[in-house]
C-alpha cells in the first residue's frame, strides 16, 4: 500500500496507473476507521483495479469548531485496516496541503442541500462539496463509494456531480450496524457507557416505525419516533423527517411517494448521532 500526503504525488501516481488502462475507485472518509468504512473499500477493491482511499478531517464541513476539535483521529491503526482490506493507496494530507487558500467557492447543491443536515448545519454540505470536488479532481475516479448512514449526503453529492459536471458512477452502499443495531460510526467512541446502552434503541425504534406505519398516518409514525426516543433520559432527537428517497422533500401521505425514508438525528447525551430507515423502497 502507498501512503501518499501530496496532492502532486496522488495526481502523478494516478495518471501513471490510468495510463495503464487501470480504473480506480475512491473512498472518501475523515478516518477513525470502522467495519462501515471498511465495507467501503471492500466494494471498492471487487468493482476497480485501482482503491484509493482519502482519509482528511476535513475543516470546512465542521459548523460546530468543538466537533472538529473531538472528532477522533487514529491514523497509524487507520493505516493497518486500510492495508488488511486491500487499499493501494492512502492519501492522507494535512489542512494546509488541500487548502493552500482558503476556498471560497459555492455551490449550487439545490433543495437536497437545505433540509434536515442543511438546515441545521448552515454551511456543512458546501464545505463537504469542497472537499469531495477537490478529491475528484485529484483522482478522478470512476466511481467513487459513500455509506447510506449519511443518506442525505449522498443525494447532496449526486447535485453536486450534476451541477458541477463530473462524469463518474456514485454507489451508495448499505449500512453496517454493531451487533445490537447500533449504526457504526467514528462518534460512537465517544459515547459514554451508559450513553452506549441506550443509543441502539434509536435503530430499534426505527425498524419498529415500519409496522407501525403500515396503520398510522406518516404524522403519526414521526411522532412516534421522536416521542418513543425521547422517552430515553439523556437521548433527545434533533429532528425526524419522513421524505421522498430522492428528492428529500417531506412527505405528507404514504402514497405520496414509491421511495420514503425517515432520517433522524439524535444527541445521546452530547454526542450527535444520525440514522435512517426506509420504508419504502
Amino acid at each position: 500500500m502507498n501512503t501518499i500526503s501530496s496532492v502532486d504525488d496522488l495526481k502523478a501516481t494516478v495518471k501513471t496507473l490510468k495510463g495503464q488502462g487501470k480504473s480506480v475507485g475512491l473512498v472518501p472518509t475523515m478516518g477513525a476507521l470502522h467495519e462501515g468504512h471498511l465495507s467501503l473499500v471492500t466494494r471498492c477493491r471487487a468493482e476497480n483495479d485501482v482503491v484509493v482511499v482519502s482519509v482528511f478531517v476535513n475543516p470546512t464541513q465542521f459548523n460546530n469548531k468543538e466537533d472538529l476539535k473531538t472528532y477522533p483521529r487514529t491514523e497509524e491503526a487507520d493505516k493497518k485496516l486500510l492495508e488488511a482490506a486491500g487499499c493501494d493507496i492512502v492519501f492522507m494530507p494535512c489542512a494546509e496541503e488541500i487548502y493552500p487558500e482558503p476556498d471560497n467557492r459555492i455551490f449550487k447543491l439545490g433543495k437536497v442541500a437545505e433540509v434536515m443536515e442543511g438546515a441545521m448545519r448552515p454551511g456543512h454540505f458546501n464545505g463537504v462539496a469542497q472537499i469531495v470536488s477537490k478529491l475528484f479532481d485529484f483522482v478522478s475516479p470512476d466511481r467513487a463509494y459513500f455509506g447510506e448512514k449519511d443518506f442525505q449526503q449522498i443525494a447532496v453529492i449526486r447535485s453536486m456531480i450534476a451541477s458541477e459536471g463530473y462524469k463518474l458512477e456514485i454507489v451508495s452502499c448499505p449500512i453496517i450496524r454493531e451487533a445490537d443495531g447500533l449504526a457504526k460510526s467514528s462518534r460512537n467512541v465517544r459515547l459514554t457507557p451508559e450513553m452506549r446502552k441506550i443509543a441502539p434503541n434509536i435503530a430499534r425504534i426505527l425498524s419498529e416505525s415500519c409496522n407501525f406505519a403500515k396503520s398510522n398516518s406518516v404524522a403519526a409514525t414521526q411522532q412516534y419516533v421522536i416521542d418513543s426516543i425521547n422517552a430515553f433520559d439523556g437521548m433527545e432527537v434533533e429532528y425526524y423527517q419522513i421524505v421522498d428517497g430522492i428528492s428529500l422533500k417531506e412527505v405528507n401521505d404514504w402514497k405520496d411517494s414509491s421511495y420514503i425514508v425517515g432520517c433522524i438525528t439524535v444527541y445521546c447525551g452530547d454526542v450527535r448521532l444520525i440514522d435512517n430507515i426506509a420504508y419504502l423502497k
